[in-house]
């Protein structure tokens, strides 16, 4: 369910128990003290009956952040509600296998039930590492258990989750361990991730975290490059390319921001970044789209995989998807639904990140 369907499905919800609780005290006056008790209370029944039963695991699990849960809910669809097709599973390398050596390097990925998504991004970084780091065993982590039952249950793949992929690796004997995030950016997962792996630093004889995707301001610049290169074909002066992040709560959201003003300060100037869940919005970003001459926008997920968010909420055609809003505003519109993690470029950056770490751990 995408977030505006939830805060519609909490306002009639609310107006409902509110309307109960005010019949219920016909006769007597309420204090405005238990009007205010009555709709934080009947905010919290709502707001919990609607995404209690997609939140439940995530939090008793990985305690995952909210903006991560939204997308996780999206994507554990059970079977009967799914009327698209995500892929062959069995073509995927879920690499959960046991008896792998003393030095494994493990990709943690958020993750996505879409299963060619899953094999052409996910998958794609994880086989760049291991061509890259023959000495060293890869293997995968998600931090989504949503997305980990939802695939086990209706594909049968079995994928780790964080804290099974690590009781993997203890039991394999592993005693250098290199942790490769393929998040974008440090936020609410990467310091799970941190705060997970803290559990587990007596465990191995040497243990080292990789960096997120965009850390340095040369790896700003790198991924500029690689989106930029992958989309000279539309760059023709009369369209608008739009690239959508996931947004987040935590502070790194403004690594968002920083890509536009170097984007712009590069020339890009018809280049623009949004987000599902955060700022820059995507009505934010029609105004700036607005200012320029243009007559056709391409939209493209800035993220590392392309699932629920970039097939529903950018590309989808209900009203509220982000497509539906520029045609509405007069333009052409085209959509290209392909990850990060396909991108070769992308894919580099991830690897001098594992490489770093490497030579941390054998220094």
């Amino acid at each position: 369910m995408k977030k505006r369907e939830v805060n519609k499905l909490v306002s009639v919800m609310l107006s409902g128990m509110l309307a109960a609780a005010m019949l219920a005290g016909c006769g007597s006056t309420v204090s405005s003290e238990g009007s205010q008790a009555a709709t934080t209370e009947a905010t919290k029944e709502a707001s919990t009956e609607s995404t209690e039963a997609a939140t439940e695991k995530a939090s008793e699990s990985s305690g995952q952040s909210e903006e991560a849960t939204s997308e996780a809910a999206s994507e554990g669809k059970v079977d009967e509600e799914e009327n698209y097709e995500t892929g062959d599973a069995s073509l995927d390398d879920p690499l959960n296998a046991d008896d792998i050596g003393e030095k494994e390097i493990l990709v943690v990925s958020f993750g996505t039930s879409y299963n060619d998504s899953r094999r052409e991004t996910i998958g794609a970084v994880e086989k760049a590492v291991a061509d890259a780091n023959p000495e060293w065993s890869v293997r995968r982590a998600f931090t989504s258990n949503i997305i980990i039952d939802h695939v086990r249950e209706r594909d049968g793949e079995e994928i780790d989750d964080l804290e099974a992929a690590l009781d993997r690796a203890v039991k394999n004997g592993v005693k250098e361990l290199v942790v490769q995030p393929t998040h974008l950016m440090n936020g609410h997962e990467y310091t799970d991730i941190e705060t997970t792996l803290a559990k587990y630093a007596d465990s191995f004889e040497k243990i080292e975290l990789a960096k997120q995707l965009l850390d340095t301001d040369e790896d700003f610049e790198a991924v500029i490059s690689a989106i930029t290169d992958a989309t000279t074909d539309y760059d023709d002066g009369e369209t608008a390319i739009v690239y959508m992040g996931h947004g987040t709560t935590a502070d790194s959201n403004s690594s968002y921001a920083k890509i536009q003003e170097m984007l712009t300060a590069d020339g890009y100037e018809n280049y623009f970044i949004t987000t599902v869940e955060a700022s820059p919005t995507p009505e934010e970003t029609l105004e700036m789209v607005k200012k320029g001459d243009y007559k056709k926008v391409v939209l493209l997920p800035l993220m590392v995989v392309a699932g629920d968010h970039a097939n529903n909420d950018m590309a989808g055609d209900d009203d509220d998807s982000i497509k539906s809003l520029f045609e509405k505003a007069g333009y052409e519109v085209e959509t290209v639904i392909q990850g990060l993690g396909a991108n070769e470029d992308i894919q580099e950056i991830y690897l001098e990140h594992v490489s770093d770490a490497v030579e941390k751990i054998e220094e």
